[in-house]
């Protein structure tokens, strides 16, 4: 599933081709539903609307106009991206056609993404926005708020750090790629994580999502930008999917083990 480094590399591409304000001229869907119900009146509500900016919060994409937002998750395999004419494909779920006549698709073969409207005002109180924690890139996300939500918690640090209610958009890659760059070991009980330890996961994440950004994210399987391109940060992954494969610092081979549903990876030597 992309993280938050490959929508918010989706997010700048889309920018880009939002820029210069295009009115929407129609908007098609080709099916009612993705993960969810699509809602019907969206191409009516979008129609004539320009795109004044395009945003994320946590793994959602936020593209605004003047009287309402599109509200997007992208799923496990969902993209955006421009498509001309003769190009579709059955894996294209909705179109968004511009008066100059540049098409924008949103294309998910698992199904697994999201199309909404939010209403002005609606952000803070949607139901798929009210409950996410803290942005890893905001000041809000620091050591004194992750140790103090880490209190008397029994759950394993990975699995804590990946809570969508303490903290956004770090999921299954860069949780491995955090706790290894901050040397804590991702099976320790969050509660008893020292407030040194806080401060280096903290510090970890942000210098592992901004690196990943800069990157264009991680192309695992099928990921790519909104340009169609892959990202290249799967080529520095310290720890992730290298089981067995010597770490890159004490040359000890890495570990993995099921950690909440997910694989995790981690030296037994370097974090502790």
């Amino acid at each position: 599933m992309p993280e938050l480094p490959e929508v918010e590399t989706v997010r700048g591409g889309l920018e880009e081709i939002l820029q210069d304000r295009s009115v929407i001229k129609k908007v098609r869907l080709m099916r009612p539903d993705i993960r969810f119900k699509i809602p019907v009146e969206l191409p009516r509500r979008l129609a004539g609307q320009i795109f004044t900016g395009v945003r994320r919060r946590a793994k959602y994409l936020l593209l605004d106009t003047p009287k309402v937002t599109l509200l997007s998750h992208l799923g496990m395999t969902g993209s955006w991206r421009l498509a001309a004419d003769g190009t579709e494909d059955k894996h294209d779920h909705c179109y968004i056609e511009f008066e100059d006549g540049r098409r924008l698709a949103f294309r998910d073969p698992r199904r697994f993404g999201i199309i909404d409207l939010l209403e002005p005002g609606q952000e803070a109180s949607h139901p798929r926005l009210k409950n996410l924690g803290a942005e890893p890139l905001e000041d809000a996300f620091n050591a004194e708020y992750f140790f103090a939500a880490s209190r008397k918690r029994k759950i394993a640090a990975k699995v804590f750090i990946m809570d969508q209610r303490i903290v956004v958009g770090i999921g299954n890659i860069y949780a491995s790629e955090t706790f290894f760059r901050a040397r804590v070991r991702p099976t320790r009980p969050a509660g008893r994580l020292t407030r040194d330890e806080c401060e280096r996961l903290v510090d970890s994440s942000r210098a592992i999502l901004r690196d990943a950004i800069r990157a264009g994210g991680s192309s695992i399987r099928d990921y790519r930008g909104a340009d169609g391109l892959a990202g290249s940060f799967q080529g520095r992954h310290q720890v992730y999917d290298r089981e067995g494969e010597p770490c890159r610092i004490c040359r000890t081979p890495i570990d993995q083990k099921v950690i909440g549903g997910r694989s995790t990876f981690w030296c037994r030597r370097c974090q502790k």
